[in-house]
C-alpha cells in the first residue's frame, strides 16, 4: 500500500499516543496507549509489535484519537476499552462498577490458602474443589471475586450480593460470558438482607471488598477514580471504615463455626477494623500485606458458638 500524508502506521500512532498521555501525566501511559489502540482496531496485543508498519484505517485512527482525548480528560482506560483483567480472566467493566484492582487478587489468595489450611487441620488433603463449601461475596460489583473463586472451586456453592441493580447486571453478564452463570447465585441485597433470618443458611467463607475510602479524602483521589467510579462502591463513610462495623456484626451471625471471614482493607484502616474481630467470636486472625507493604487483607476464623 502506498502511504499518503494522511496515512498512519501502527508505530506512528503508538508513538503519538504515548506522547500525548505522557504529557497529560496519565499513569502507565505506554500501556494505556497500547490498550486504546487495540480497542480502536479490535486486535490483540501481539498485533502492535508484529505489524508496526501496517497502515491503520482512517476510521480506526479517528476512534483512537477520540479515545486518547477522553483518557487525557480523566476517563479510566478500562471504561474506554470496557474491560479489565483479574485473576487471569477478562471482565467487562463500566462506570456502574468498581474497576478490579490487582491488589484485590490477594483476597482470592488468602481465601484459598485458608480453606486449604482448614482441610489439612481436618485431616483431609488440601487439594480444593470446594466440595461442601458455601461462600458469599458481599458487594460483588463486577463479579470478579465470585467468578474467580468459582474458577478455583468448581464444587462450591457460591452466592454474590450487591445493592446496585446496575452492578448486578454487569456481574451476571461477566459470569455468563466466562461460563459460570450456573455456578453463582446473584442477589440484590445490602449485606445479608436477601437471605432473611433463616438459620439454615450459614457460610464457610464470607468474603468482601467493601467501600473503604474516606469521603474526606475524595478531593485527593485521582480524577479517574473521583469522577468516574461509583461513589457507592468507593466511600465507606466520613472516616472510610464505617462499613466494616455492621459487616462484621452480621458476619459473626452468618458464618459457620470454623468458617472464615476475609476482608479487603483500605489504606491505614487496619487499626480501626481489626479490633472489630472480638476475641470471643474470632480466632486465628491474619493480616496480609500487598506488594507495596500495605496491610491489604484481614482474615479470621469463627470460634465455635
Amino acid at each position: 500500500m502506498t502511504q499518503t500524508p494522511q496515512d498512519h502506521s501502527v508505530r506512528e500512532l503508538l508513538r503519538q499516543g504515548i506522547a500525548r498521555l505522557r504529557e497529560a501525566d496519565v499513569p502507565s501511559y505506554t500501556l494505556a496507549a497500547e490498550l486504546l489502540l487495540l480497542s480502536a482496531n479490535g486486535h490483540d496485543r501481539t498485533w502492535i509489535y508484529s505489524h508496526p508498519e501496517e497502515i491503520v484505517p482512517q476510521s480506526s485512527v479517528e476512534k483512537y484519537f477520540a479515545l486518547l482525548a477522553r483518557r487525557t480528560a480523566g476517563e479510566p482506560t478500562q471504561h474506554l476499552t470496557g474491560k479489565q483483567e483479574f485473576w487471569g480472566l477478562e471482565f467487562e467493566v463500566a462506570p456502574e462498577v468498581l474497576i478490579p484492582r490487582p491488589e484485590t487478587e490477594h483476597l482470592i489468595e488468602v481465601a484459598l490458602d485458608r480453606l486449604a489450611v482448614r482441610e489439612i487441620r481436618a485431616g483431609r488433603p488440601p487439594r480444593l474443589t470446594g466440595e461442601n463449601v458455601t461462600l458469599v461475596d458481599l458487594g460483588t460489583g463486577s463479579g470478579c471475586i465470585a467468578v474467580a473463586l468459582a474458577s478455583e472451586l468448581p464444587a462450591a456453592t457460591i452466592y454474590a450480593t450487591d445493592v446496585s441493580p446496575s452492578a448486578l447486571k454487569i456481574a451476571l453478564r461477566n459470569a455468563a460470558r466466562l461460563g459460570f452463570a450456573d455456578r453463582i447465585q446473584f442477589f440484590e441485597s445490602n449485606l445479608f438482607e436477601a437471605f432473611g433470618n433463616s438459620p439454615q443458611l450459614a457460610f464457610d467463607l464470607i468474603i468482601s471488598n467493601p467501600p473503604y475510602v474516606s469521603r474526606r479524602d475524595a478531593s485527593s483521589l485521582p480524577v479517574e477514580v473521583r469522577e468516574h467510579e461509583p461513589p457507592l462502591a468507593l466511600y465507606g463513610g466520613e472516616e472510610g471504615f464505617e462499613f466494616y462495623g455492621e459487616l462484621v456484626v452480621q458476619a459473626t451471625r452468618r458464618v459457620k463455626p470454623g468458617g472464615l471471614l476475609v476482608l479487603e482493607l483500605g489504606f491505614d484502616s487496619l487499626p480501626a477494623v481489626q479490633p472489630l474481630l472480638d476475641a470471643s467470636a474470632w480466632t486465628n486472625i491474619g493480616v496480609t500485606n500487598d506488594l507495596a507493604g500495605i496491610p491489604r487483607v484481614l482474615s479470621a476464623e469463627r470460634l465455635p458458638l
